[in-house]
């Protein structure tokens, strides 16, 4: 018996690694930047009936989460006895994939000895769809670009040629996105091998014994992390700057015995605009959310997910149905965590962190026809995205991190990755000093970003920004976070989202929102003040306003009498 577990743990450990393995297959065959360089995907393995066993370290909760959710809708769509050897599916519908166009999602079936034992499946974004490009200007999904049904990629081995050409010819960067539908498919490919050498090796036919063992222990590690909790409900509301109007998230989790519940009722209607969000992807980040705070260390997969529960009227911006614009539904599922953790906060005092920039300020931009005015000048054709973020929120023990994408999870594009394939210059890029909100523990600083183009030609920037007219708010007396800035060198105040011409000769400035503080600014020890003046993370008079210090006769920092 002990022997059995040892080896059904070896397996579990395997099964980790073979989906890591996938994960970082799709990073390095990928051809776009928020892929190859800012991790902006997701791998999986699942049992033959679509449930989720395992998932790769590397990737995005808003994609992994709802591409547990996807894998069903495949298998309804093309029952099992119906796929063939070498079969690959996809699709991009927001509805059963994880929430916008931008998102492919790939389903591959593993076969042994002619029955089909598992599922491998990953997603990532892609740099253009076609429509109106990544941008929240469209009015319904059918002007956010092309749509795919479920559907076969391959068909026994034989790509469909069919599919691809109508992918070329609807998208601004054919090369980029039809490559990084080969990347999908090519790492569900290898991961497919792989757990066939693992069957091949422990002799089984099948993963019913280490389903049952991942999802048995899963779920008694989810009841000892409720067990001490307190059976109570608690409710939030933030408001975030919206698009034409100010949006309200409202939030209840009610903590029971064998879940967690999280419901949206109350939260603003369906927007115009495509910042709408799927509840897939709503349900997502406030999963995440919740077991960041009660079960981290638990793995993530169907048993534990199945035990958050996650609701929200339909009609409201949080479960927007078809055919609502969504292409920018992360503005608002970045936001989610945030009303999240203010119930679980009142909950369980000192375990959520403060405020958090949220929403990604990636820089997305481009050129040419329908973007930019005809130019007389030269002028290239791009489109392009660049991932970065302002600070995230302070915690009861520590600072928030500074500049760092939370609760997306991906990574800051390089600048030189940027110059290298685009027109575009970065002038600046550095620490927002002063951004991050005051208090026992101070929230992280946000960045700021100079942008230009080293043509004498104007560029767009598809605007996708929050936290503009609404802070980050700090925790227990906490200070807010800075707010974030769009604007123009020459000094024009930009809207924050949508589509704005950048003329010939300008630049854009992105002062990105710092995270909200922790605790009273007066329990601040002396030591982190003095080193965030030695680091120039905050200024002297900020020093002085917010935690009364000054310097004695030695020079040392001591708070004012």
């Amino acid at each position: 018996m002990k022997s059995d577990l040892i080896h059904l743990q070896v397996m579990w450990t395997r099964l980790l690694a073979i989906v890591e393995e996938q994960a970082q297959t799709l990073i390095r065959t990928a051809f776009s930047v928020s892929t190859r360089e800012g991790g902006d995907v997701s791998a999986g393995v699942f049992d033959a009936e679509g449930r989720m066993l395992a998932q790769a370290v590397t990737g995005t909760p808003g994609h992994i989460n709802s591409m547990a959710m996807a894998v069903p809708h495949f298998v309804k769509r093309f029952p099992v006895t119906e796929m063939r050897e070498g079969d690959v599916f996809l699709t991009n519908d927001p509805w059963q994939g994880t929430g916008h166009l931008h998102d492919f999602t790939f389903v591959t079936p593993t076969f042994l000895n002619g029955k089909v034992v598992a599922f491998f499946a990953c997603t990532s974004h892609v740099v253009d769809i076609g429509g109106v490009g990544f941008s929240p200007e469209g009015r319904s999904v059918y002007h956010e670009g092309l749509r795919l049904p479920i559907m076969r990629f391959a068909d026994q081995g034989k790509t469909n040629e069919w599919l691809i050409e109508i992918v070329r010819n609807n998208v601004r960067e054919s090369t980029q996105v039809v490559g990084d539908m080969y990347a999908l498919a090519a790492c569900n490919g290898n991961a497919v091998k792989s757990l066939a050498g693992l069957m091949n090796e422990y002799k089984i036919d099948g993963l019913d014994a280490v389903r049952e063992y991942i999802f048995e222990n899963t779920r008694q590690a989810m009841l000892d992390a409720f067990a001490p909790l307190p059976k109570a409900r608690a409710s939030n509301t933030m408001r975030t700057d919206g698009f034409d109007k100010p949006v309200d998230l409202a939030c209840s989790v009610s903590i029971e015995d064998e879940r967690i519940v999280v419901d949206f009722d109350g939260t603003s209607p369906v927007s115009d605009f495509g910042i709408n969000c799927p509840l897939c992807y709503t349900a997502a980040y406030a999963s995440f959310a919740v077991k960041c705070v009660v079960a981290p260390k638990v793995p993530n997969n169907s048993a534990s997910l199945d035990m958050i529960v996650v609701t929200a009227p339909e009609n409201t911006i949080v479960n927007a149905p078809f055919p609502c614009a969504v292409a920018v539904r992360s503005v608002v599922g970045h936001l989610v965590p945030d009303v999240v953790f203010g119930c679980m906060h009142a909950l369980l005092p000192g375990r959520a962190p403060a405020e958090g920039a949220g929403s990604l300020w990636g820089v997305k931009a481009g050129a040419g026809h329908g973007l930019t005015p005809v130019s007389s000048g030269v002028q290239t054709s791009f489109m392009m995205m660049s991932l970065h973020s302002g600070g995230m929120g302070a915690r009861s023990s520590c600072d928030g991190l500074s500049a760092t994408p939370f609760p997306s999870g991906v990574k800051n594009i390089p600048v030189e990755v940027t110059e290298a394939i685009t027109p575009l210059v970065i002038w600046k890029k550095e620490l927002r000093q002063d951004s991050g909100g005051i208090g026992q523990y101070r929230g992280g600083l946000g960045q700021t970003m100079v942008v230009g183009s080293r043509e004498d030609a104007p560029f767009a920037i598809l605007a996708t920004f929050d936290r503009i007219n609404n802070a980050p708010r700090g925790r227990d007396a906490g200070g807010d976070g800075a707010n974030g800035v769009l604007r123009l060198s020459s000094g024009k105040h930009l809207q924050p989202k949508g589509r704005q011409v950048i003329p010939a000769g300008e630049r854009v400035i992105l002062d990105m929102p710092g995270g909200g503080g922790f605790g009273a600014p007066s329990q601040r020890p002396l030591a982190l003040i003095e080193a965030d003046l030695q680091r120039s993370l905050i200024t002297w008079d900020a020093a002085v306003t917010a935690y009364g210090v000054s310097r004695n006769a030695h020079g040392e920092l001591v708070r004012a009498a």
